[in-house]
């Protein structure tokens, strides 16, 4: 874990309010956390977050594994947002926010009065920011957002897969934490535009567009060629050879993405003969014939064992790398160095593993300042920090605030 530093964190002045459930919002929110923000987790008493209790596994206290890992470095506050006096609440931590985040179907927070206009009415410097799954207009805003959903009408599990085989998705979830990027793309670039205006504005990113728009070989091939994308297995659509590849022991990949490192290739296999073959002698060559290019690297790689190929062209100069599974990858000595898995001390859990910042800043590294916190955890002292005192506490708690 990064060494704590005694600068504020780039986004300590920020206050973010997080009414969103799930992965896309709370993804997004919890970058917002790591780098300093005040998030606060705005969630229905009783229930919480649906991911509260959403995995097939259980850990020592009710919230799953999924929730921990999504939702650190936030407060949570339990309020019943479909009673008015849920809702005055709610209007008061408004009017301190710098940040709302939600991922509400579209209409929903509207019928629950805290729509974008309702909200900005009470304090127009908010940055209101909604996820969904497929923006707030157009004919199928309406839909349900899952990214499973989005990644089929997106195209991306159109091009997932080996071709004449069932459809597959990514099993990471590029639209649900490509939306939730893209929306702290939107976010902070609204935060810095409020610099300069002095307002806020409205966000609107879509699980849809997410994906959609990480598509970049694939519409750069369609436009170009007019045809249709289809999927290529572990290939890559600009170069050849570039994927995986079976050794005499298993699968490993390598790139040679240009004509040097084919060349480099072609020496550390002692193929000669590839170089000279017509069929091979350019990038465009190799592409347009990639099924038999393979065909006769992998004669070569038959020979030896994987993890000697790798060493061999990586002496040579060509990227190759054994394809490790997620204990191979959490305990390999890179993820160590970089301190992408670290100890986070839980409330219930105790100390349990985490995943580290993929992102390193080297002024004012992010910290973890809370664990995933527990459902109404900080309901008191966040509220008290708004200016509610125990006797406001007690007239909304009776008016049914905190309870469904």
């Amino acid at each position: 874990m990064p060494l704590p530093t005694t600068k504020p964190l780039p986004l300590s002045r920020l206050k973010v309010l997080d009414v969103s459930q799930v992965m896309a919002g709370p993804f997004c929110c919890m970058m917002l956390g790591d780098m300093g923000a005040d998030v606060i987790k705005v969630e229905p008493p009783g229930t919480g977050d649906q991911t509260r209790r959403a995995m097939g596994f259980t850990l020592k206290g009710e919230d799953s594994g999924g929730f921990i890992a999504l939702n650190r470095n936030k407060r949570s506050v339990a309020l019943n947002l479909k009673s008015e006096a849920g809702r005055e609440t709610f209007y008061e931590l408004v009017r301190g926010a710098d940040v709302m985040v939600e991922n509400y179907r579209p209409g929903v927070a509207a019928r629950l009065k805290i729509d974008y206009e309702r909200l900005r009415a009470i304090n127009p410097r908010l940055v209101y920011a909604s996820i969904s799954g497929f923006g707030q207009t157009g004919p199928w805003a309406g839909r349900p957002g899952f990214d499973l959903i989005a990644q089929a009408m997106s195209g991306v599990m159109s091009v997932m897969g080996y071709p004449g085989m069932a459809p597959v998705k990514s099993s990471v979830p590029v639209a649900d934490l490509g939306s939730g990027l893209f929306a702290l793309y939107g976010i902070l670039s609204a935060v810095i535009g409020r610099d300069l205006t002095g307002e806020g504005q409205y966000v609107d990113a879509s699980l849809f567009e997410a994906a959609l728009g990480l598509s970049i070989w694939e519409t750069a091939e369609y436009w170009g060629t007019g045809q249709v994308p289809a999927p290529m297995a572990s290939a890559n659509r600009m170069s050849a050879p570039y994927q995986a590849v079976r050794a005499a022991d298993r699968h490993f990949v390598f790139g040679a993405a240009n004509q040097k490192l084919w060349q480099s290739l072609c020496q550390v296999i002692a193929r000669q003969d590839l170089l000279e073959d017509p069929r091979f002698l350019t990038n465009l060559d190799r592409l347009r014939n990639r099924e038999p290019l393979i065909v006769e690297v992998e004669k070569s790689f038959a020979a030896r064992p994987a993890q000697e190929w790798v060493d061999a062209l990586l002496s040579a100069g060509v990227p190759a790398a054994p394809i490790l599974d997620y204990a191979e990858a959490l305990a390999s000595e890179q993820a160590q160095a970089r301190g992408m898995v670290m100890e986070i001390d839980h409330p219930v859990e105790g100390p349990m593993p985490s995943l580290g910042f993929p992102v390193k800043l080297s002024a004012t590294p992010q910290q973890v300042r809370y664990p995933a916190p527990l459902l109404g955890q900080h309901t008191e002292q966040v509220l008290a920090e708004f200016g509610l005192g125990p006797a406001a506490l007690d007239a909304l708690r009776e008016r049914g605030a905190f309870e469904q």
